[in-house]
């Protein structure tokens, strides 16, 4: 059987933007605008001075649906000023209306149809898909109306909030207090639009590690009558997600947090906003296992307790089961460990097969008799990807979800046999992570350019069907969350060439077009220094191990403060531009994240320098223990002002600084000792003279590249001299990404890989001038992104060749969990290399060639002579 994948229809996205004044509706990828502020007879007013249209829905409708247009009367009227009235009654209308219907389910919409006033056969069948559409004399007494359709329940909803979106109100209106966009007038264009179906079927995020920001803050400050996330605070998670076009979550499970189930009114509200439930990789059958399996933890096993287990998801599938879930089958521990039971790999993989039956039984039992029509997943996370790969046998019909690493780096992708499976594949991402080696779960940091170049690999090898985030407390991964459920919804709209417009397309959304070059170009920098090193991250030795120092030259520590420095300047500056109803909201997305990273930095790279100063520099030594402290107290300010004054205190115990408590200590990062007060000087240093000199190393690029005085040059992989492709397989740089911001790798991902001993006729290449001062023996490093072969333990293969010499084969293979694989993720970048022979000085060239796609170059650094570290990944260059 072959598998064809959907592609969306349409690509009509469209974006906000303020401009002269007016609000304007700037054409996405389908060069059509929808909303204007001013419009002629042809236009549909949505509402104009003392006029606005009202809303009609049919009541028989889903329940999202009256949810979604009362939101649309609400959003209308924070534009205009002017309140949409609503009804359920539209044979008593009069003049012109927006009618909202769900085709096959609406008798609103459906008397249209039956009329020959709309044809809907360009939505009928399809998934999650919607029309926008000006519709003349659709009813007596209606000269017009603005019908918005969509093939199901959820496209209906998506329809209307679309329509939201594109009068000016932000998705993040609530989440992150963007203010809409007042205008006392919106025309609809009488082209309309048509959206869908999406390019991932179910598309979704994860509530995980909650204990330090959402459950504080949901418990304490917004739903204090539920004491948790309960059914108050996830309305606001659904109607978010249904903003983002996304459709699906795995609930909050900490220990800190009641089941999902604990409160029975939490699936009626996600089954009112129309929200697939499902629950994480570690939680069959929709169960939360830390708050729920209330027997012995050693009961948990399956080989030894197979009716008391059953009986556990019996239970829930009989509760839930007339609910739209996703169900998670297979097995794991009680919280994120290996199954109990079976020792043996062989015995594991029959206790998994035999649990896969029992499970569809109950599904077969209590949700349709026929359980290949039952969504479900099984994730592979961790140890249990060892099993899949060992002949684990999933049934046909099951949704494969592969994990990244934790680290944003997809660890397996399916083969083209695999991609014949009728359920197909999906993604479980992490954008926030607690765990081994290090966690991050305070500042949002992963770039967008990462997770384009993962998460579209997975979509081109056929993970179309699942794609969930992992985004810790919700906030503050706005950014990242909003790219990840844009890529799922449409993955033609974020490619290499548009990939660097995302930025400024999310801020001018939120902020309006006038700062948002400014804001996009903080934001870009802002992700290339945390992808470098994460402010959760800094620290240079794991748990458990012997402190150590950064590995970093002291010109590259202050070329790094001062980087950080210049951004906060900017966003100083900026934000005594902001008008006063967007600066709540650019302290939450902007502000805050940049100063938090920036000031981080400070604390741990001056308390640093005071442990090394003190000694042979006491005056400096004070003048970095002062520094640290400051940055320390700053820190704590920055956090109490989002906590305690932002939005009037809305979000108040909601952020918390890393590391927040003494919980999980082995996976997170050391409190940094601070020197005591007395030891601080009482007034700072002028700054250190050698910013200058920094600056002028950072800009210089020279072409071609010299070796210099130590014999070492770093290159970015992104500055090439030459190129050559082969049969349309090329490499090709990718905005944004890696250390350097300016990677390459092979397209496309799915190319196959050239005959080894025929690289230089078949591979395609990439060349790099290098002028050597003499002859010798040269080692060129390869730095490579942490990123996984697409072709399970094969390691991540290139071959290099100096001028005519043959290609030598670079191979690395850092076995996820050793202490390689955990250095390279926390530092970005893992290394290679080769000796190269140097016949002659003078200028030669540097061949790079493709082996496997899949693999991620970011730098390559040569050193001639012995001694020289090409490891480095911060040395000069360009």
């Amino acid at each position: 059987m072959k598998i064809q994948f959907p592609v969306p229809k349409s690509t009509r996205f469209l974006q906000c933007v303020l401009f002269g004044g007016a609000l304007l509706m700037a054409a996405g990828l389908s060069g059509q605008s929808l909303i204007t502020t001013e419009g002629d007879a042809k236009y549909f007013a949505l509402a104009q001075p003392g006029r606005v249209a009202p809303i009609c829905y049919d009541s028989t409708d889903a329940p999202v649906v009256g949810i979604a247009a009362r939101d649309l009367a609400r959003d209308v009227e924070r534009v205009t000023g002017l309140k949409p009235a609503l009804s359920t009654e539209w044979e008593a209308l009069s003049g012109a209306t927006v009618l909202i219907g769900t085709l096959g389910r609406s008798r609103l919409i459906e008397a249209l149809v039956s009329a020959g006033k709309l044809d809907a056969e360009r939505i009928r069948g399809k998934w999650e898909t919607f029309m926008i559409s000006v519709v003349q004399n659709p009813f007596p007494g209606v000269p017009r109306a603005l019908v918005i359709a969509g093939s199901d329940r959820r496209g209906t909803a998506f329809g209307v909030y679309e329509l939201s979106r594109q009068i000016g109100v932000s998705p993040w209106n609530w989440w992150a207090d963007v203010p809409p966009r007042k205008s006392p007038a919106l025309y609809v264009h009488p082209r309309g639009m048509l959206l869908g179906p999406p390019s991932v079927k179910y598309r979704g995020i994860f509530l995980n590690d909650e204990d330090w920001g959402l459950h504080p803050w949901a418990s304490r400050t917004f739903e204090p009558e539920s004491g948790d996330i309960g059914p108050k605070t996830y309305a606001r998670i659904f109607e978010l997600l249904l903003r983002l076009k996304a459709n699906t979550l795995w609930p909050a499970m900490h220990p800190t947090t009641k089941a999902f189930n604990h409160f029975p009114r939490n699936k009626v509200v996600a089954d009112r906003y129309a929200i697939v439930m499902g629950s994480s990789h570690a939680e069959p059958m929709l169960r939360n296992n830390v708050s729920e399996w209330t027997a012995p933890k050693a009961d948990f096993n399956y080989q030894s307790n197979r009716d008391g287990v059953l009986g556990y998801w019996e239970k829930r599938v009989s509760e839930n089961g007339a609910f739209e879930n996703l169900y998670t089958i297979g097995m794991r521990g009680i919280h994120d460990s290996g199954i109990m039971g079976a020792q043996s790999t062989a015995e594991k993989v029959a206790l998994l097969e035999g649990i896969f039956t029992d499970q569809r039984a109950l599904l077969a039992q209590y949700v349709n008799p026929n359980p290949a029509a039952v969504p479900q997943v099984f994730t592979p996370y961790k140890e249990v990807l060892e099993l899949y790969r060992a002949g684990l046998s999933v049934p046909e019909d099951v949704t494969i979800v592969f994990p990244d690493d934790n680290f944003g780096y997809i660890r397996s992708f399916p083969n083209a046999g695999e991609r014949q499976r009728p359920g197909g594949f999906g993604v479980y991402y992490h954008l926030s992570y607690l765990g081994a080696p290090l966690a991050y779960l305070w500042l949002y940091t992963t770039p967008p350019a990462l997770v384009w170049q993962e998460m579209s690999k997975a979509y081109d090898h056929g993970a179309r069907t699942l794609w969930i985030a992992n985004v810790g407390d919700l906030k503050p991964a706005e950014i990242g969350m909003s790219f990840f459920l844009e890529m799922a919804w449409d993955i033609h709209r974020w490619n290499r060439n548009t990939l660097p417009a995302f930025l400024r397309d999310w801020t001018s959304r939120q902020f309006g077009a006038e700062h948002a070059g400014e804001i996009a170009a903080i934001l870009e920098d802002y992700f290339l220094l945390n992808f470098q090193r994460k402010p959760e991250h800094l620290q240079w030795w794991l748990p458990g191990q012997k402190v150590k120092s950064h590995p970093l030259t002291e010109v590259e520590v202050q070329h790094r403060l001062g980087e950080f420095e210049r951004l906060v300047e900017a966003v100083a500056r900026l934000e005594g531009q902001m008008p006063p109803e967007y600066r709540d909201a650019f302290f939450e997305l902007v502000a805050y994240p940049v100063r938090g990273a920036a000031l981080a930095n400070q604390r741990y790279f001056y308390a640093e320098a005071y442990a090394r100063n003190i000694n042979d520099h006491p005056m400096q030594a004070r003048d970095d223990a002062a520094r640290a402290r400051l940055a320390q107290e700053q820190l704590i300010a920055e956090t109490r002002r989002y906590n305690e004054e932002i939005a009037g205190g809305k979000w108040r115990h909601l952020m918390a600084l890393e590391p927040a408590d003494n919980q999980w200590r082995g996976f997170r990062i050391s409190p940094i000792p601070l020197p005591a007060e007395g030891l601080a000087a009482d007034s700072l240093l002028p700054d250190a003279p050698e910013m200058a000199t920094i600056v002028m190393l950072n800009e210089k690029n020279p072409d071609p590249h010299f070796l210099e005085e130590e014999d070492l040059i770093s290159i970015a992989a992104g500055d090439y001299s030459g190129r050559q492709d082969r049969g349309g397989v090329s490499w090709e740089k990718i905005p944004g990404l890696g250390r350097t911001g300016r990677a390459v790798a092979v397209f496309p991902t799915t190319a196959a890989s050239p005959d080894p001993g025929t690289l230089r006729k078949t591979a395609p290449w990439l060349d790099y001038r290098i002028t050597f001062p003499r002859a010798g023996t040269a080692v060129a490093t390869v730095h490579l992104l942490p990123v996984h072969a697409l072709v399970d333990g094969q390691g991540l293969r290139l071959a290099i060749g100096l001028d005519d010499q043959a290609p030598q084969e670079i191979t690395q293979n850092a076995p996820v969990g050793s202490p390689e694989w955990a250095q390279g993720v926390l530092d970005g970048v893992l290394t290679a290399s080769v000796s190269l022979n140097v016949a002659t000085a003078g200028e030669h060239v540097l061949r790079v060639y493709m082996m496997d796609a899949g693999v991620v170059l970011d730098r390559i650094t040569v050193g001639l002579g012995e001694g020289v570290d090409t490891r480095r990944s911060e040395k000069r260059g360009h």
